[in-house]
Protein backbone atom coordinates (compact mmCIF):
# COMPACT_ATOMS: atom_id res chain seq x y z
CA UNK A 1 0.00 0.00 0.00
CA UNK A 2 1.50 3.03 -1.01
CA UNK A 3 2.07 6.15 1.63
CA UNK A 4 -0.20 8.49 0.57
CA UNK A 5 -3.26 6.44 1.33
CA UNK A 6 -2.30 6.12 4.85
CA UNK A 7 -2.27 9.87 5.08
CA UNK A 8 -4.99 11.30 6.01
CA UNK A 9 -6.62 14.18 3.71
CA UNK A 10 -10.02 15.23 2.19
CA UNK A 11 -9.88 12.75 -0.71
CA UNK A 12 -8.88 10.31 1.37
CA UNK A 13 -11.70 10.94 3.93
CA UNK A 14 -14.41 11.41 1.06
CA UNK A 15 -13.12 7.84 -0.33
CA UNK A 16 -13.23 6.28 3.12
CA UNK A 17 -17.30 7.60 3.65
CA UNK A 18 -18.25 6.53 -0.09
CA UNK A 19 -16.97 2.74 -0.03
CA UNK A 20 -16.93 1.97 3.18
CA UNK A 21 -19.97 2.75 5.65
CA UNK A 22 -22.91 1.99 2.45
CA UNK A 23 -24.13 -0.96 4.49
CA UNK A 24 -23.93 -0.20 8.45
CA UNK A 25 -24.70 3.32 7.04
CA UNK A 26 -28.08 2.10 5.69
CA UNK A 27 -28.82 0.18 8.64
CA UNK A 28 -31.52 3.15 10.24
CA UNK A 29 -33.82 2.58 7.39
CA UNK A 30 -34.61 -1.12 8.92
CA UNK A 31 -33.46 -1.98 12.66
CA UNK A 32 -36.04 -0.09 14.54
CA UNK A 33 -38.53 -1.34 11.93
CA UNK A 34 -37.46 -5.00 12.65
CA UNK A 35 -37.34 -4.57 16.39
CA UNK A 36 -40.74 -3.27 17.10
CA UNK A 37 -42.66 -5.61 14.59
CA UNK A 38 -45.26 -7.55 16.22
CA UNK A 39 -44.53 -6.14 19.56
CA UNK A 40 -46.06 -3.53 21.92
CA UNK A 41 -44.22 -0.33 21.71
CA UNK A 42 -42.99 0.27 25.33
CA UNK A 43 -40.28 1.85 27.65
CA UNK A 44 -38.57 -1.41 28.21
CA UNK A 45 -38.42 -2.64 24.55
CA UNK A 46 -37.30 0.98 23.55
CA UNK A 47 -35.09 1.60 25.60
CA UNK A 48 -33.37 -1.44 26.07
CA UNK A 49 -33.28 -2.20 22.54
CA UNK A 50 -31.28 1.58 21.89
CA UNK A 51 -28.92 0.32 25.05
CA UNK A 52 -27.99 -2.76 22.69
CA UNK A 53 -27.76 -0.84 19.69
CA UNK A 54 -25.47 1.76 21.23
CA UNK A 55 -23.18 -1.26 23.54
CA UNK A 56 -23.29 -3.20 19.91
CA UNK A 57 -21.61 -0.60 17.60
CA UNK A 58 -19.35 0.74 20.26
CA UNK A 59 -18.08 -2.95 21.02
CA UNK A 60 -18.77 -4.79 17.90
CA UNK A 61 -17.72 -2.11 15.54
CA UNK A 62 -15.77 0.43 17.50
CA UNK A 63 -13.45 -2.09 19.41
CA UNK A 64 -13.27 -4.71 17.45
CA UNK A 65 -13.17 -3.93 14.12
CA UNK A 66 -11.97 0.42 14.02
CA UNK A 67 -8.91 -0.42 17.13
CA UNK A 68 -8.08 -3.87 17.30
CA UNK A 69 -8.49 -5.62 13.28
CA UNK A 70 -7.27 -2.78 11.57
CA UNK A 71 -4.14 -3.30 13.30
CA UNK A 72 -4.07 -7.00 11.26
CA UNK A 73 -3.18 -5.80 8.12
CA UNK A 74 -1.59 -8.08 5.29
CA UNK A 75 1.13 -4.98 3.68
CA UNK A 76 -1.43 -2.85 4.30
CA UNK A 77 -4.59 -4.71 2.13
CA UNK A 78 -7.31 -6.52 4.52
CA UNK A 79 -10.14 -8.81 4.30
CA UNK A 80 -10.78 -12.07 5.04
CA UNK A 81 -7.70 -14.07 2.36
CA UNK A 82 -5.64 -11.46 3.02
CA UNK A 83 -5.69 -12.50 6.75
CA UNK A 84 -5.58 -15.85 5.92
CA UNK A 85 -2.73 -15.55 3.69
CA UNK A 86 -1.03 -14.57 6.79
CA UNK A 87 -1.69 -17.53 8.18
CA UNK A 88 -1.91 -20.40 5.68
CA UNK A 89 1.89 -21.29 6.03
CA UNK A 90 1.52 -22.31 9.77
CA UNK A 91 -1.89 -23.42 10.00
CA UNK A 92 -3.21 -24.97 6.86
CA UNK A 93 -6.35 -25.92 8.08
CA UNK A 94 -7.62 -22.20 8.85
CA UNK A 95 -8.36 -22.17 5.51
CA UNK A 96 -12.10 -23.51 6.27
CA UNK A 97 -12.87 -20.65 8.76
CA UNK A 98 -11.42 -18.30 5.90
CA UNK A 99 -13.85 -19.89 3.35
CA UNK A 100 -17.13 -19.52 5.97
CA UNK A 101 -15.84 -16.00 6.34
CA UNK A 102 -15.79 -15.52 2.17
CA UNK A 103 -19.19 -17.23 2.07
CA UNK A 104 -20.82 -15.14 5.15
CA UNK A 105 -19.29 -11.80 2.83
CA UNK A 106 -21.07 -13.28 -0.07
CA UNK A 107 -24.26 -14.10 1.95
CA UNK A 108 -23.89 -10.26 3.06
CA UNK A 109 -23.85 -8.82 -0.82
CA UNK A 110 -27.05 -11.19 -1.74
CA UNK A 111 -28.92 -9.60 1.74
CA UNK A 112 -27.68 -5.79 1.74
CA UNK A 113 -29.80 -4.81 -1.54
CA UNK A 114 -33.18 -6.14 -1.19
CA UNK A 115 -33.18 -4.79 2.93
CA UNK A 116 -31.46 -1.78 2.03
CA UNK A 117 -33.73 -0.74 -1.54
CA UNK A 118 -36.88 -1.97 -0.19
CA UNK A 119 -36.59 -0.14 3.24
CA UNK A 120 -35.78 3.12 1.31
CA UNK A 121 -38.68 3.03 -1.03
CA UNK A 122 -41.29 1.94 1.51
CA UNK A 123 -40.78 5.59 2.22
CA UNK A 124 -42.71 6.71 -0.48
CA UNK A 125 -46.01 4.98 1.40
CA UNK A 126 -45.10 8.12 3.21
CA UNK A 127 -46.21 10.60 0.71
CA UNK A 128 -50.11 11.73 0.65
CA UNK A 129 -50.47 11.02 -3.33
CA UNK A 130 -48.93 7.11 -2.61
CA UNK A 131 -50.29 6.73 0.74
CA UNK A 132 -52.45 3.62 -0.55
CA UNK A 133 -49.33 2.27 -2.63
CA UNK A 134 -50.03 -1.60 -2.98
CA UNK A 135 -46.60 -3.89 -1.31
CA UNK A 136 -47.10 -5.27 -4.70
CA UNK A 137 -46.20 -1.80 -6.95
CA UNK A 138 -43.49 -1.23 -4.18
CA UNK A 139 -41.97 -4.86 -5.13
CA UNK A 140 -41.88 -4.40 -8.53
CA UNK A 141 -40.10 -1.03 -8.35
CA UNK A 142 -37.36 -2.89 -6.49
CA UNK A 143 -36.55 -5.37 -8.65
CA UNK A 144 -36.82 -2.73 -11.27
CA UNK A 145 -33.87 -0.60 -9.79
CA UNK A 146 -31.94 -3.90 -8.62
CA UNK A 147 -32.60 -5.56 -12.34
CA UNK A 148 -30.89 -1.77 -13.63
CA UNK A 149 -28.11 -1.77 -11.09
CA UNK A 150 -26.80 -5.49 -12.21
CA UNK A 151 -27.35 -4.70 -15.56
CA UNK A 152 -25.28 -1.53 -15.10
CA UNK A 153 -21.84 -3.55 -13.16
CA UNK A 154 -20.65 -4.74 -16.52
CA UNK A 155 -19.57 -0.89 -17.55
CA UNK A 156 -17.68 -0.19 -13.95
CA UNK A 157 -18.36 2.43 -11.58
CA UNK A 158 -15.23 5.06 -12.62
CA UNK A 159 -17.89 7.51 -14.31
CA UNK A 160 -20.13 8.12 -10.76
CA UNK A 161 -17.91 6.21 -8.34
CA UNK A 162 -16.24 9.87 -7.41
CA UNK A 163 -20.33 11.07 -6.02
CA UNK A 164 -19.75 8.37 -3.52
CA UNK A 165 -18.45 9.78 -1.13
CA UNK A 166 -20.20 13.34 -1.41
CA UNK A 167 -23.51 11.72 -1.53
CA UNK A 168 -22.44 9.80 1.51
CA UNK A 169 -21.83 12.92 3.36
CA UNK A 170 -24.81 14.33 2.58
CA UNK A 171 -26.78 11.23 3.77
CA UNK A 172 -24.75 10.66 7.41
CA UNK A 173 -25.15 14.74 8.04
CA UNK A 174 -29.25 13.89 7.71
CA UNK A 175 -29.32 10.97 9.44
CA UNK A 176 -27.60 13.29 12.77
CA UNK A 177 -29.68 16.26 12.01
CA UNK A 178 -33.28 14.15 12.08
CA UNK A 179 -32.27 12.72 15.31
CA UNK A 180 -31.29 15.78 16.91
CA UNK A 181 -34.24 17.37 15.81
CA UNK A 182 -36.12 14.83 17.67
CA UNK A 183 -33.78 13.61 20.29
CA UNK A 184 -35.46 15.57 23.27
CA UNK A 185 -39.24 14.10 22.27
CA UNK A 186 -38.52 11.80 25.85
CA UNK A 187 -35.67 12.40 27.29
CA UNK A 188 -36.24 8.84 28.95
CA UNK A 189 -33.96 7.34 26.12
CA UNK A 190 -30.64 8.57 27.19
CA UNK A 191 -31.08 6.13 30.29
CA UNK A 192 -30.34 3.48 27.06
CA UNK A 193 -26.71 5.01 27.53
CA UNK A 194 -26.54 2.56 31.03
CA UNK A 195 -25.81 -1.33 29.72
CA UNK A 196 -28.31 -2.13 32.25
CA UNK A 197 -30.98 -1.98 30.24
CA UNK A 198 -30.07 -3.75 27.36
CA UNK A 199 -28.82 -6.34 29.13
CA UNK A 200 -32.32 -6.53 30.93
CA UNK A 201 -34.19 -6.83 27.53
CA UNK A 202 -32.37 -9.56 26.83
CA UNK A 203 -32.98 -11.74 30.09
CA UNK A 204 -36.21 -10.61 31.52
CA UNK A 205 -38.26 -9.30 28.05
CA UNK A 206 -40.25 -12.18 26.23
CA UNK A 207 -37.77 -13.64 23.78
CA UNK A 208 -36.16 -10.82 24.48
CA UNK A 209 -32.33 -13.10 23.18
CA UNK A 210 -34.17 -13.56 19.55
CA UNK A 211 -34.08 -9.57 19.56
CA UNK A 212 -30.46 -10.07 18.82
CA UNK A 213 -31.41 -10.81 15.55
CA UNK A 214 -32.52 -7.40 14.84
CA UNK A 215 -30.31 -5.73 16.99
CA UNK A 216 -27.24 -6.95 15.22
CA UNK A 217 -28.18 -5.58 11.81
CA UNK A 218 -27.06 -2.07 13.07
CA UNK A 219 -23.41 -3.89 12.38
CA UNK A 220 -23.77 -5.12 9.38
CA UNK A 221 -21.32 -4.26 7.00
CA UNK A 222 -18.65 -3.34 9.60
CA UNK A 223 -16.87 -5.68 7.98
CA UNK A 224 -16.62 -3.64 5.13
CA UNK A 225 -14.37 -1.73 7.55
CA UNK A 226 -11.21 -4.11 7.22
CA UNK A 227 -11.79 -5.39 4.08
CA UNK A 228 -11.95 -1.97 2.33
CA UNK A 229 -8.01 -1.31 4.05
CA UNK A 230 -5.90 -1.42 1.32
CA UNK A 231 -8.26 1.10 -0.45
CA UNK A 232 -8.42 4.27 2.39
CA UNK A 233 -5.83 3.27 5.09
CA UNK A 234 -6.41 2.65 8.81
CA UNK A 235 -6.04 6.54 9.62
CA UNK A 236 -8.78 7.51 6.94
CA UNK A 237 -10.86 5.04 8.61
CA UNK A 238 -10.66 5.50 12.02
CA UNK A 239 -11.22 9.47 11.42
CA UNK A 240 -14.57 8.92 9.37
CA UNK A 241 -15.75 6.61 11.75
CA UNK A 242 -16.09 9.07 14.44
CA UNK A 243 -18.17 10.88 12.31
CA UNK A 244 -20.42 8.08 11.31
CA UNK A 245 -20.21 6.56 14.55
CA UNK A 246 -22.21 9.86 15.69
CA UNK A 247 -24.37 10.67 13.09
CA UNK A 248 -25.65 6.61 13.34
CA UNK A 249 -26.12 6.91 17.18
CA UNK A 250 -27.80 10.66 17.10
CA UNK A 251 -30.34 8.61 14.64
CA UNK A 252 -31.46 5.93 16.75
CA UNK A 253 -31.89 7.65 19.56
CA UNK A 254 -33.98 10.23 17.69
CA UNK A 255 -36.47 7.07 16.20
CA UNK A 256 -36.13 5.26 19.87
CA UNK A 257 -37.32 8.91 21.51
CA UNK A 258 -39.95 9.65 18.54
CA UNK A 259 -41.34 6.23 19.17
CA UNK A 260 -42.07 6.52 23.09
CA UNK A 261 -43.06 10.33 22.56
CA UNK A 262 -45.94 9.02 19.78
CA UNK A 263 -46.38 5.49 19.74
CA UNK A 264 -45.91 4.05 23.36
CA UNK A 265 -48.70 1.15 23.90
CA UNK A 266 -49.05 0.75 20.76
CA UNK A 267 -49.21 -2.74 19.23
CA UNK A 268 -47.16 -3.47 16.18
CA UNK A 269 -48.92 -5.82 13.54
CA UNK A 270 -46.23 -7.22 11.02
CA UNK A 271 -49.50 -7.65 8.79
CA UNK A 272 -52.26 -5.61 9.62
CA UNK A 273 -52.40 -1.51 8.10
CA UNK A 274 -51.78 -0.19 11.72
CA UNK A 275 -48.08 -1.44 10.77
CA UNK A 276 -47.95 0.89 7.42
CA UNK A 277 -48.44 3.87 9.28
CA UNK A 278 -45.56 3.22 11.21
CA UNK A 279 -41.97 3.74 9.91
CA UNK A 280 -40.02 5.46 12.46
CA UNK A 281 -37.02 6.17 9.78
CA UNK A 282 -39.37 8.35 7.90
CA UNK A 283 -41.69 9.60 10.96
CA UNK A 284 -39.09 11.68 12.08
CA UNK A 285 -38.58 13.51 8.70
CA UNK A 286 -40.74 17.35 8.24
CA UNK A 287 -43.74 15.98 5.85
CA UNK A 288 -42.10 18.12 3.12
CA UNK A 289 -38.96 16.80 3.02
CA UNK A 290 -39.93 12.95 2.40
CA UNK A 291 -39.26 12.91 -1.02
CA UNK A 292 -36.09 13.87 -1.40
CA UNK A 293 -35.76 11.76 2.08
CA UNK A 294 -36.82 8.94 0.40
CA UNK A 295 -34.42 10.18 -3.16
CA UNK A 296 -31.34 10.59 -0.71
CA UNK A 297 -32.24 7.08 0.95
CA UNK A 298 -32.75 5.15 -2.12
CA UNK A 299 -29.57 6.52 -3.90
CA UNK A 300 -27.30 5.50 -0.42
CA UNK A 301 -29.32 1.91 -0.19
CA UNK A 302 -27.81 1.78 -4.01
CA UNK A 303 -24.31 2.87 -2.92
CA UNK A 304 -24.37 0.61 0.14
CA UNK A 305 -25.13 -1.92 -2.72
CA UNK A 306 -22.42 -1.46 -5.08
CA UNK A 307 -19.51 -1.39 -2.20
CA UNK A 308 -20.96 -4.98 -1.59
CA UNK A 309 -21.09 -6.20 -5.10
CA UNK A 310 -17.45 -4.83 -5.85
CA UNK A 311 -16.81 -6.22 -2.35
CA UNK A 312 -17.60 -9.65 -3.44
CA UNK A 313 -15.88 -9.41 -6.88
CA UNK A 314 -12.90 -8.43 -5.16
CA UNK A 315 -13.41 -11.64 -2.88
CA UNK A 316 -13.66 -13.93 -5.51
CA UNK A 317 -10.77 -12.60 -7.28
CA UNK A 318 -8.35 -13.52 -3.86
CA UNK A 319 -10.54 -17.03 -4.00
CA UNK A 320 -9.07 -17.44 -7.17
CA UNK A 321 -5.76 -16.88 -6.33
CA UNK A 322 -5.69 -18.85 -3.86
CA UNK A 323 -7.21 -21.81 -5.89
CA UNK A 324 -10.18 -21.79 -3.54
CA UNK A 325 -13.22 -21.12 -6.19
CA UNK A 326 -13.57 -22.74 -9.94
CA UNK A 327 -12.15 -21.13 -12.42
CA UNK A 328 -14.01 -17.69 -13.87
CA UNK A 329 -14.08 -15.37 -16.27
CA UNK A 330 -13.25 -11.98 -14.68
CA UNK A 331 -13.30 -8.41 -16.84
CA UNK A 332 -11.88 -4.85 -16.35
CA UNK A 333 -14.21 -2.67 -17.24
CA UNK A 334 -12.00 -0.07 -16.75
CA UNK A 335 -8.39 1.22 -15.89
CA UNK A 336 -9.22 2.51 -12.51
CA UNK A 337 -7.47 0.68 -9.92
CA UNK A 338 -9.45 -2.38 -8.04
CA UNK A 339 -12.39 -1.96 -10.85
CA UNK A 340 -13.02 -5.85 -12.10
CA UNK A 341 -16.36 -8.02 -13.12
CA UNK A 342 -17.17 -11.37 -12.26
CA UNK A 343 -20.31 -12.11 -15.15
CA UNK A 344 -21.08 -15.29 -13.09
CA UNK A 345 -21.23 -14.09 -9.53
CA UNK A 346 -22.81 -10.85 -10.74
CA UNK A 347 -25.92 -12.99 -12.42
CA UNK A 348 -26.01 -15.09 -9.36
CA UNK A 349 -25.83 -11.94 -6.94
CA UNK A 350 -28.56 -10.82 -8.90
CA UNK A 351 -30.85 -13.90 -8.78
CA UNK A 352 -30.18 -14.06 -5.19
CA UNK A 353 -31.02 -10.59 -4.65
CA UNK A 354 -34.49 -11.24 -6.17
CA UNK A 355 -35.15 -14.12 -4.71
CA UNK A 356 -34.87 -13.03 -1.26
CA UNK A 357 -37.13 -9.83 -2.73
CA UNK A 358 -39.91 -11.88 -3.96
CA UNK A 359 -39.59 -14.48 -0.73
CA UNK A 360 -40.78 -11.65 1.18
CA UNK A 361 -43.28 -10.33 -0.79
CA UNK A 362 -44.95 -14.24 -0.56
CA UNK A 363 -43.83 -14.41 3.22
CA UNK A 364 -45.68 -10.99 3.81
CA UNK A 365 -49.26 -12.18 1.87
CA UNK A 366 -49.08 -15.27 3.15
CA UNK A 367 -49.31 -13.36 6.53
CA UNK A 368 -52.21 -11.28 5.41
CA UNK A 369 -53.94 -13.94 4.40
CA UNK A 370 -54.04 -16.11 7.67
CA UNK A 371 -54.35 -12.58 9.63
CA UNK A 372 -58.28 -11.83 6.84
CA UNK A 373 -58.35 -15.65 7.34
CA UNK A 374 -58.43 -15.45 11.13
CA UNK A 375 -59.77 -11.97 12.51
CA UNK A 376 -63.16 -12.34 9.54
CA UNK A 377 -63.99 -16.04 9.73
CA UNK A 378 -63.01 -17.67 12.95
CA UNK A 379 -63.63 -14.56 15.06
Amino acid sequence: MGKHINKVSAAGLLIALGIIYGDIGTSPLYVFNAIITDKVISEELIIGALSCLIWTITLQTTIKYVILILKADNKGEGGTFALYALVRRRKKWLVIPAMIGGAALLADGIITPPISITSAIEGIKKLPALHNITQDTVVIIVLSIMALFFFMQQFGTASIGKMFGPIMLIWFSMLGILGSVHILDDLSVFKAINPFYGINLLINYQHGFLLLGAIFLCTTGAEALYSDLGHCGKKNIRITWGFVKICLLLNYIGQASYLLAHHKGLLVDAVTKETLSINPFYDIMPQWFILTGVIIATTAAIIASQAMVSGSFTLISEALRLNLWPKLKIRYPSEEKGQLFVPAINFLMFCGCAGVVLYGSCLWFSHRCYYAFYHHIIC
